[in-house]
This record gives structure tokens, C-alpha cells and sequence, in this order.
């Protein structure tokens, strides 16, 4: 993995800029957080506005197929754009918030914490999704940044992988790892995003460091880091990444390259 668009061998997962990461895995097509708008400002009603400063990687019409979004939630525009809502109608399964799932309607499929979906394999089997708990800020954000979840993916045979979603939660991480931990891969979102005026411009992601005990925490082999780029809101970029995983002594684990 993952430099922009390169493939790792054991779980291939190619990142394309902000949240959108695409994983392979048993023989399913997994997209996170569809954003391919291009820059600009993103006005939102009564809130702050954000900014793209860059452009994804690709586009819809060049990802191929995709069976499954996983979609941590749906009321940003740097988790979920225009192109990715009118992607959405393509794909057979949208898993994400219940809340999400209503607004969003379709084929779109609610997943509470812990609850699980089995998915069946084109080559037999099946891959279960486990909603995993996250939360976008400190303690009581939710009721400012609204409902959001992360995503663990298991199937016999094939290594644990989790998908954070917009978490800041240090503790959630470690009930996850309580349940499914050691995991392979941890797609981790990151980059220290924090916009003046909402929640006293709390953390509202995991930042450099906070991601590095994570990747402790999970006991992950590997860490794709996902969401630290693109956006003006984000405080941290790649080089607090590199820095920090130094520091903590997991430099093997970090995925960048």
C-alpha cells in the first residue's frame, strides 16, 4: 500500500485523497467515505464552511465496480459529496448510520454498534461487517457532529481489518481491540481536523499521535492512514504521521508509501 493508487499484496487497499479508500477483500470491492467533487468552498447551512484544496485520485467512472460503501456518515461534505451520493445508486450495498440510512433511503442499510451483516463471497462464503462505535469529537459531540460509524471486516480465512470512520475516541478504539483485536489492517482516519467555532475547536479525528497509540492499542500490523489531506480544516499532514509513528517506535506499521 498506499501511496496514491498503489496496491499492497495481502489486503490490496488503494487510497485516493481525503476519506476514499478502496479495499479488496474476499473477492468484494469496498469503497469508504465516496468523495470526488473537485476544490472549492463547500457552504453549509449555518455551519462553517470548508474548503478542498485538492483532487482525488480518480474518478467514479475509473474505480470499476464496486460491491460495498461503507459510508461512516453522511452529513459532510468531506465524507460524503456529490459524485459519492450520485455513486451510491450504483452500488448494491450502502452500509452506514441508521440515522444515515434513513436520510439517505434506497437500498441504503443502517448498522448500529456491533451489530453485524454477512455479505456473501462471489467465490463462496461469506465476509461479516461489525458496525464499530465511533465518535466525531470529544464526549457529547454527537448531538454537533451527529451519529457515525466505523466498520470491522472478517472472514474465515482472511485477516481482521477495521475501518475507523471519523473516530476521536481513544477508548472506543480500545473496546474494538477488545473484541477484534490484534487486526492485520487499521484504516485509520487522522489528520487533526479542527474548525474554529465548532466545539471550541476540539479534536474532532484522531491526530498524529493519538493515531500511533491506535495502531498500539489494535496491535495492527499495518496502518493506512486516510482523511489528513485535501481539506483546509485538517491541522496535521503526512509528516506528523511519519514523526509520530517514529516516535512511538511502529515506523514498519505506517503504511504511506
Amino acid at each position: 500500500m498506499t501511496a496514491t493508487g498503489t496496491i499492497d499484496r495481502q489486503v490490496p487497499v488503494r487510497v485516493f485523497g481525503g476519506p476514499t479508500a478502496l479495499i479488496e477483500y474476499g473477492g468484494l470491492r469496498f469503497l469508504t467515505d465516496p468523495t470526488f467533487d473537485p476544490p472549492g468552498d463547500y457552504p453549509r447551512a449555518g455551519r462553517p464552511l470548508l474548503t478542498k484544496t485538492a483532487p482525488p485520485a480518480t474518478t467514479p467512472a475509473d474505480l470499476g465496480p464496486v460491491d460495498v460503501v461503507l459510508l461512516s456518515h453522511d452529513e459532510h461534505p468531506d465524507n460524503l459529496d456529490d459524485s459519492g451520493r450520485a455513486l451510491l445508486g450504483d452500488v448494491p450495498v450502502v452500509l452506514t448510520t441508521p440515522s444515515g440510512a434513513g436520510r439517505l433511503g434506497g437500498d441504503a442499510r443502517g448498522l448500529a454498534p456491533w451489530a453485524s451483516v454477512e455479505l456473501r463471497r462471489p467465490d463462496g462464503g461469506t465476509v461479516t461487517v461489525t458496525g464499530a462505535p465511533a465518535l466525531h469529537g470529544p464526549e457529547g459531540a454527537e448531538a454537533v457532529t451527529g451519529e457515525v460509524v466505523g466498520f470491522v471486516l472478517t472472514a474465515a480465512g482472511l485477516p481482521t481489518v477495521y475501518v475507523s470512520g471519523d473516530n476521536a475516541s481513544l477508548e472506543l478504539v480500545g473496546q474494538i481491540a477488545g473484541r477484534f483485536g490484534p487486526v492485520d489492517t487499521a484504516v485509520l482516519f487522522a489528520g487533526a481536523p479542527r474548525i474554529p467555532g465548532v466545539l471550541d475547536g476540539a479534536l474532532l479525528v484522531l491526530d498524529s499521535v493519538q493515531a500511533a497509540e491506535a495502531a498500539r492499542i489494535l496491535g495492527a500490523r499495518r496502518v493506512v492512514p486516510v482523511h489528513f489531506d485535501s481539506w483546509t480544516h485538517f491541522t496535521e499532514g503526512r509528516d506528523a504521521l511519519v514523526d509520530a509513528f517514529a516516535a512511538a517506535g511502529l515506523t514498519d506499521r505506517l503504511r504511506l508509501d
